[in-house]
């Protein structure tokens, strides 16, 4: 069973010896497919979704410092490094899943991620501004059973590890009620079957939501 802070919770119990299969769908490795077991509870973050999400980030990525806070099968965080990302820091607490995303920047020849494993608002809350550059976005997908998005967002706002405008990718169940801190501002919001996906700016001053 996958332990409490990776992905969402998958449907069906995988066959033994089954693989699953990432596919890169932008940038310099568009088309390229990443197999990896399959682990009871991981999934990566849909082709649409990503498309989506991805074209509202199109001018925010080239060169760009990221965070993936749940990484799971490094959907965001790999797409995040295909589209010119020039740094992608990717957290995740399951040690199977981060030997897997460090064999993924192996196999595709990239010294541009980095793969943390541990628990997500553990690294937040440890982390400081003097050891992390701040980061210009930020992904946080956490797993919908565990419902850490609200710690998550509070964690981040005191971490001090957020760029002037940090552009922050939240996915949340549809009718998830959220309380948003008070800098953070809604840019662009839909809905994909049961999940909503946000993207926010982060702005200390005043601002309007777009």
């Amino acid at each position: 069973k996958l332990p409490p802070g990776n992905k969402k919770i998958a449907t069906k119990t995988p066959a033994p010896g089954a693989a699953s299969t990432l596919r890169i769908i932008g940038g310099q490795w568009r088309g390229r497919k990443l197999s990896f077991p399959v682990i009871e509870g991981l999934r990566p973050t849909g082709d649409r979704v990503r498309e989506t999400l991805f074209n509202w980030l199109a001018a925010e990525i080239p060169d760009s410092r990221c965070l993936d806070l749940f990484a799971g099968a490094g959907a965001l965080g790999l797409e995040a490094l295909s589209r010119g990302a020039a740094e992608v820091v990717m957290i995740d607490k399951h040690p199977v899943v981060a030997r897997q995303l460090r064999s993924h920047l192996k196999t595709l020849n990239c010294e541009r991620g980095r793969v943390v494993e541990a628990d997500a608002l553990t690294w937040l809350a440890d982390a400081t501004p003097l050891q992390n550059k701040p980061f210009d976005v930020i992904f946080i997908d956490p797993p919908f059973q565990m419902q850490l998005w609200q710690g998550t967002m509070a964690a981040l706002e005191n971490s001090g590890l957020m760029a002037a405008e940090t552009a922050i990718y939240l996915e949340t169940p549809r009718q998830a009620p959220l309380q948003v801190p008070a800098y953070w501002y809604l840019h662009r919001e839909k809905q994909a079957g049961q999940i909503s996906f946000r993207l926010y700016y982060r702005k200390t001053g005043a601002g309007t939501t777009d």
